[in-house]
């Protein structure tokens, strides 16, 4: 699981939703996807969490040509910070509705 937290830059106009919604499908369709969600709060920081089965069908992820492009133009174009955090699920506990 990742977590990604960030804040875009101000400024950051059009150019940015269309590579996020790029990103977004990319991400989907790659074996191994699970699930992806984001939140947005009220100070303007932005998180997303997003899900793949194993560390493999992550690392994939990760090294996606265009997600590799999507990143550089992160850093250098739309966020003003971010932060990512990479984890493995030690324990897990649902409750169904």
């Amino acid at each position: 699981m990742t977590v990604f937290r960030s804040r875009l830059r101000a400024g950051v106009g059009t150019e940015y939703q269309p590579v996020a919604d790029r990103m977004l499908a990319l991400a989907t369709a790659m074996p191994g996807f699970v699930d992806f969600k984001a939140f947005v709060a009220d100070d303007g920081e932005r998180v997303s969490i997003i899900v793949f089965a194993d560390a493999d069908a992550h690392a994939a992820w990760r090294d996606h040509p265009e997600h590799r492009e999507a990143q550089r133009l992160g850093r250098v174009q739309f966020y003003e910070t971010f932060d990512i955090s990479v984890s493995r699920c030690v324990h897990r506990r649902r409750f169904p509705a």
